[in-house]
Protein backbone atom coordinates (compact mmCIF):
# COMPACT_ATOMS: atom_id res chain seq x y z
CA UNK A 1 0.00 0.00 0.00
CA UNK A 2 1.30 3.45 -0.45
CA UNK A 3 2.00 5.43 2.39
CA UNK A 4 0.32 8.88 2.36
CA UNK A 5 3.19 11.57 1.71
CA UNK A 6 4.43 13.33 4.33
CA UNK A 7 5.26 17.45 4.27
CA UNK A 8 8.79 18.23 4.92
CA UNK A 9 10.07 21.57 5.87
CA UNK A 10 12.22 23.67 3.35
CA UNK A 11 15.69 22.79 5.45
CA UNK A 12 14.36 19.10 4.84
CA UNK A 13 13.36 18.53 8.79
CA UNK A 14 10.46 16.23 8.92
CA UNK A 15 8.90 17.28 11.94
CA UNK A 16 5.75 14.55 13.50
CA UNK A 17 3.57 17.78 14.31
CA UNK A 18 3.11 18.45 10.75
CA UNK A 19 0.00 16.62 9.10
CA UNK A 20 0.48 14.85 5.57
CA UNK A 21 0.12 16.50 2.27
CA UNK A 22 -2.43 13.97 1.56
CA UNK A 23 -4.61 15.33 4.95
CA UNK A 24 -3.80 19.44 3.78
CA UNK A 25 -5.48 18.42 0.49
CA UNK A 26 -8.60 17.10 2.05
CA UNK A 27 -8.75 19.46 4.39
CA UNK A 28 -8.67 22.13 1.70
CA UNK A 29 -11.35 20.58 -0.51
CA UNK A 30 -13.35 20.33 2.36
CA UNK A 31 -12.78 23.87 3.25
CA UNK A 32 -13.07 25.61 0.04
CA UNK A 33 -12.99 29.03 1.42
CA UNK A 34 -10.05 28.45 3.81
CA UNK A 35 -7.25 30.81 1.73
CA UNK A 36 -9.85 33.14 0.41
CA UNK A 37 -10.86 34.31 4.45
CA UNK A 38 -7.01 34.45 5.12
CA UNK A 39 -5.81 36.60 2.27
CA UNK A 40 -2.28 37.49 4.43
CA UNK A 41 -1.70 33.02 4.27
CA UNK A 42 -0.59 34.19 -0.01
CA UNK A 43 2.64 35.34 1.13
CA UNK A 44 3.29 32.73 1.96
CA UNK A 45 2.66 30.41 -0.42
CA UNK A 46 4.97 30.10 -4.05
CA UNK A 47 2.61 31.28 -7.00
CA UNK A 48 1.65 28.70 -9.26
CA UNK A 49 2.42 28.35 -13.08
CA UNK A 50 -0.67 29.86 -15.23
CA UNK A 51 -0.83 26.32 -17.17
CA UNK A 52 -4.04 24.79 -15.44
CA UNK A 53 -6.67 26.84 -16.23
CA UNK A 54 -8.87 29.40 -14.88
CA UNK A 55 -9.28 28.73 -11.08
CA UNK A 56 -5.27 28.21 -11.21
CA UNK A 57 -5.54 31.92 -12.30
CA UNK A 58 -7.66 32.82 -9.88
CA UNK A 59 -5.56 31.81 -7.00
CA UNK A 60 -2.65 33.53 -8.78
CA UNK A 61 -4.86 36.60 -8.69
CA UNK A 62 -5.30 36.58 -4.83
CA UNK A 63 -1.48 36.14 -4.43
CA UNK A 64 -0.69 39.19 -6.16
CA UNK A 65 -3.74 41.56 -4.58
CA UNK A 66 -2.62 40.41 -0.95
CA UNK A 67 1.00 41.40 -1.50
CA UNK A 68 -0.29 44.64 -3.71
CA UNK A 69 -2.24 45.23 -0.26
CA UNK A 70 1.07 45.23 1.78
CA UNK A 71 3.25 47.30 0.16
CA UNK A 72 0.51 49.62 -0.05
CA UNK A 73 0.15 49.47 3.32
CA UNK A 74 4.21 49.75 3.86
CA UNK A 75 3.85 52.47 1.24
CA UNK A 76 1.79 54.50 3.42
CA UNK A 77 3.81 54.23 6.21
CA UNK A 78 6.67 55.12 4.70
CA UNK A 79 5.05 58.37 3.41
CA UNK A 80 3.73 58.89 6.98
CA UNK A 81 7.24 58.72 8.61
CA UNK A 82 8.86 60.79 6.06
CA UNK A 83 6.11 63.49 6.33
CA UNK A 84 7.07 63.91 10.23
CA UNK A 85 10.57 63.54 9.84
CA UNK A 86 10.08 66.46 7.68
CA UNK A 87 8.22 68.28 9.79
CA UNK A 88 10.70 67.31 12.63
CA UNK A 89 13.62 68.57 10.65
CA UNK A 90 11.83 71.96 9.85
CA UNK A 91 11.31 72.33 13.57
CA UNK A 92 14.45 71.81 14.58
CA UNK A 93 15.89 74.27 12.67
CA UNK A 94 13.05 77.07 13.55
CA UNK A 95 14.32 76.15 17.23
CA UNK A 96 17.76 76.94 16.49
CA UNK A 97 17.20 79.95 14.77
CA UNK A 98 15.25 80.94 17.99
CA UNK A 99 18.12 80.41 19.81
CA UNK A 100 20.58 82.49 18.07
CA UNK A 101 17.89 85.22 18.78
CA UNK A 102 18.24 84.32 22.94
CA UNK A 103 21.90 84.66 22.15
CA UNK A 104 22.01 88.16 20.73
CA UNK A 105 19.09 89.45 22.53
CA UNK A 106 19.43 91.77 25.66
CA UNK A 107 15.97 91.37 26.57
CA UNK A 108 15.40 87.99 26.37
CA UNK A 109 11.53 88.10 27.74
CA UNK A 110 10.48 90.44 24.74
CA UNK A 111 12.60 88.23 22.29
CA UNK A 112 10.23 85.06 23.39
CA UNK A 113 7.01 87.25 22.63
CA UNK A 114 7.65 89.33 20.38
CA UNK A 115 10.75 87.31 17.79
CA UNK A 116 10.04 83.59 18.38
CA UNK A 117 6.43 83.01 17.08
CA UNK A 118 7.61 84.36 13.70
CA UNK A 119 10.51 82.55 14.19
CA UNK A 120 9.17 79.26 15.02
CA UNK A 121 5.87 79.44 13.07
CA UNK A 122 3.42 79.37 15.88
CA UNK A 123 1.32 82.39 17.00
CA UNK A 124 2.00 82.93 20.50
CA UNK A 125 4.95 82.36 22.51
CA UNK A 126 4.71 82.70 26.60
CA UNK A 127 6.72 82.64 29.68
CA UNK A 128 5.10 81.80 32.85
CA UNK A 129 6.02 81.42 36.17
CA UNK A 130 4.79 80.70 39.35
CA UNK A 131 7.13 82.88 41.02
CA UNK A 132 7.32 85.52 38.71
CA UNK A 133 10.52 87.80 39.61
CA UNK A 134 10.62 89.65 36.22
CA UNK A 135 8.51 92.16 34.41
CA UNK A 136 6.53 90.39 31.92
CA UNK A 137 6.12 86.82 33.18
CA UNK A 138 2.63 85.75 33.23
CA UNK A 139 1.69 84.18 36.86
CA UNK A 140 0.38 80.46 37.53
CA UNK A 141 -1.09 79.43 40.01
CA UNK A 142 1.29 76.97 42.31
CA UNK A 143 1.66 73.80 40.73
CA UNK A 144 0.58 74.40 37.75
CA UNK A 145 3.98 73.61 36.37
CA UNK A 146 3.94 70.00 37.93
CA UNK A 147 0.32 69.05 36.85
CA UNK A 148 0.93 70.11 32.98
CA UNK A 149 4.24 68.31 32.86
CA UNK A 150 4.07 65.54 35.68
CA UNK A 151 6.66 63.39 36.35
CA UNK A 152 9.57 65.54 35.76
CA UNK A 153 8.83 65.45 31.96
CA UNK A 154 10.51 68.38 30.20
CA UNK A 155 8.19 68.99 27.10
CA UNK A 156 5.12 67.65 25.57
CA UNK A 157 2.86 68.48 22.60
CA UNK A 158 -1.02 68.63 23.00
CA UNK A 159 -2.98 67.73 19.92
CA UNK A 160 -6.53 69.13 22.75
CA UNK A 161 -5.00 72.23 24.74
CA UNK A 162 -6.11 73.19 27.70
CA UNK A 163 -5.73 76.45 30.07
CA UNK A 164 -5.43 78.29 26.54
CA UNK A 165 -6.61 81.35 27.81
CA UNK A 166 -4.50 81.38 31.35
CA UNK A 167 -1.54 80.17 28.92
CA UNK A 168 -1.57 81.82 25.70
CA UNK A 169 -3.42 84.93 26.81
CA UNK A 170 -5.04 87.18 24.02
CA UNK A 171 -3.91 84.43 21.32
CA UNK A 172 -5.77 81.77 22.66
CA UNK A 173 -8.84 81.71 20.66
CA UNK A 174 -6.33 81.09 17.54
CA UNK A 175 -4.61 77.95 19.23
CA UNK A 176 -5.36 74.72 18.35
CA UNK A 177 -2.38 72.92 19.13
CA UNK A 178 0.18 73.92 21.85
CA UNK A 179 3.88 72.78 23.20
CA UNK A 180 4.63 73.51 26.81
CA UNK A 181 8.43 73.56 27.38
CA UNK A 182 10.07 73.47 31.33
CA UNK A 183 11.83 76.67 31.78
CA UNK A 184 14.87 75.35 34.29
CA UNK A 185 16.22 78.69 35.76
CA UNK A 186 18.98 78.52 38.05
CA UNK A 187 16.77 79.77 41.45
CA UNK A 188 14.76 76.44 40.82
CA UNK A 189 11.04 78.01 40.55
CA UNK A 190 8.38 76.42 38.17
CA UNK A 191 8.77 78.49 35.01
CA UNK A 192 7.28 77.35 31.72
CA UNK A 193 7.56 78.33 27.96
CA UNK A 194 4.28 77.75 26.33
CA UNK A 195 3.52 77.57 22.36
CA UNK A 196 0.61 77.95 20.88
CA UNK A 197 0.08 77.39 16.84
CA UNK A 198 -3.51 77.30 14.60
CA UNK A 199 -1.54 74.95 12.44
CA UNK A 200 -1.17 71.45 13.79
CA UNK A 201 2.33 70.62 11.18
CA UNK A 202 3.99 73.41 12.95
CA UNK A 203 3.93 71.42 16.07
CA UNK A 204 4.38 67.79 15.40
CA UNK A 205 3.17 65.19 17.92
CA UNK A 206 5.73 62.90 17.89
CA UNK A 207 10.05 62.67 18.09
CA UNK A 208 10.31 66.63 19.41
CA UNK A 209 10.21 66.50 23.07
CA UNK A 210 13.65 66.72 23.11
CA UNK A 211 13.87 69.76 20.76
CA UNK A 212 11.45 71.70 22.85
CA UNK A 213 12.96 70.57 26.09
CA UNK A 214 16.68 71.95 24.68
CA UNK A 215 14.67 75.46 23.25
CA UNK A 216 13.67 75.51 27.46
CA UNK A 217 16.93 75.18 28.55
CA UNK A 218 17.93 78.23 26.21
CA UNK A 219 15.08 80.59 27.46
CA UNK A 220 16.63 79.42 31.00
CA UNK A 221 20.37 80.10 30.14
CA UNK A 222 19.13 83.81 28.41
CA UNK A 223 17.27 84.65 31.23
CA UNK A 224 20.04 83.68 33.92
CA UNK A 225 22.51 86.45 32.00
Amino acid sequence: MTQPRRLVCDNGCEPDTLPTAAAVEDFLRANPRFLADRADLYRHLAPPRRVHGERVADHMAAMLAAERRRLRGLEAEMDAALSAGRANQGLTIRVRLAVLALMRSPDPIETVQQELPALLGVESCTLLAERPDQRGLVKLPLGTVARLLPGGREAVVRANPTECEMLHQEAACLVRRDALARVPVWTGDPVLLALGTRDPAALPARHVTATLAFLGRAVAAALAR
